[in-house]
């Protein structure tokens, strides 16, 4: 089976997260999450709670892809300001794990925020380039949805930066602002050379981890065993309604 590639296929391609805290806690969330046969999977390592252990997080990283063979792997490190989990590692520190992972292991993505520094993101971006593995430069609020103008902003930043995948996720107040993440992710399909990631997170932004790939986004994340943010739905029934899309639309 060839590795699924993000911005290829016609529909999004779906992705659960891997939140253990422990190598024994990953491994067996993991083998519950492949039974329900998803795209690809991200490891959350800011769950991990030996996260500032490289050789143990380096060990881990092969020992799952090993389990996953060809379905392809985001390793994220989200920080706490844009809503991931306390973690003993500085900004830089975080970078120089995920230039271990591209350097030492056959993970096919990393995910680097936007609010890292300019410098850290560049080198991050070198490394992953000589390694062969992707980049998605990420952007999230976890409080509320910016305009139109500033989102499109930071997808263009992504891909000037040289950035391989461009991703947003924000949280919508009103049902206005799920329109906007959905305008946003339409343009950024039509003028963008990279593809996008976009999603609204909570109960109002539900719709669009369901119908975002109508719009353009091109992967989907979904609850294998365990949630990684708000919003998610069960891999079964997105895989359902995807179903329902690609009957009604064709796509």
């Amino acid at each position: 089976m060839q590795s699924k590639v993000i911005g290829e296929g016609t529909k999004p391609l779906i992705c659960t997260p891997l939140v253990g805290t422990t190598k024994e806690a990953l491994l067996v969330e993991l083998f519950n999450i492949l039974i329900k046969k998803p795209d690809m999977i991200e490891w959350r390592a800011d769950f991990f709670e030996g996260i500032a252990n490289t050789n143990q997080v380096i060990t881990i990283a092969k020992e799952i892809k090993e389990i996953m063979g060809d379905m392809p792997i985001i390793f994220t490190i989200r920080s706490s300001r844009e809503g991931g989990q306390p973690i003993p590692l500085s900004d830089s520190e975080a970078i120089a794990l995920n230039v271990a992972i591209c350097t030492d292991t056959n993970v096919e993505y990393v995910d680097c925020e936007l609010s890292n520094r300019p410098e850290h993101f560049e080198e991050l971006r070198k490394v992953a380039q000589a390694n062969g593995t992707k980049v998605i430069a990420s952007f999230h609020d976890f409080n509320s949805t910016p305009s139109k103008d500033i989102l499109m902003q930071k997808i263009i930043q992504s891909e000037t930066c040289g950035a391989d995948v461009a991703k947003v996720a924000v949280m919508p107040q009103t049902l206005e602002d799920v329109l906007t993440l959905f305008s946003v992710t339409l343009e950024a399909k039509n003028t963008l050379k990279i593809p996008v990631i976009s999603m609204s997170m909570g109960r109002l932004g539900a719709v669009t981890r369901m119908i975002g790939g109508v719009f353009g986004s091109t992967v989907s994340f979904a609850i294998g065993q365990n949630s990684s943010a708000p919003g998610q739905v069960p891999i079964e029934d997105l895989e359902t309604v995807f179903q329902i899309m690609e009957k009604s639309m064709g796509i």
